[in-house]
């Protein structure tokens, strides 16, 4: 019998104490110079994603056209074969 108080009680000390572990601690409020300096560090990481979104569509762009040159596709549409291919199992 006093196994199980015993257990019960521990059980009980865990589930408060994980409780406890979980729960976030409030942030300060900002003052003018952090908040600023957040912004600014925004700024710089949209900056930096814009700049980054520019460079690969320019990659993307060459090799497209690269692509394209060395398969010999000039714009023009692809001519429709009359029987369309069939695979079979071997």
């Amino acid at each position: 019998m006093n196994t199980g108080k015993l257990l019960a009680a521990g059980a009980l000390a865990f589930v408060l104490s994980a409780g406890l572990a979980h729960a976030k601690i409030p942030v300060p409020p900002m003052d003018d110079a952090a908040r600023a300096k957040a912004e600014e560090a925004k700024a710089k990481a949209a900056a930096a994603a814009k700049k980054d979104a520019e460079d690969l569509a320019k990659a993307q762009d060459r090799v497209a056209e690269y692509y394209k040159k060395s398969h010999g596709m000039d714009g023009k549409p692809a001519a429709k074969s009359a029987k369309p291919a069939v695979k079979t199992r071997k």
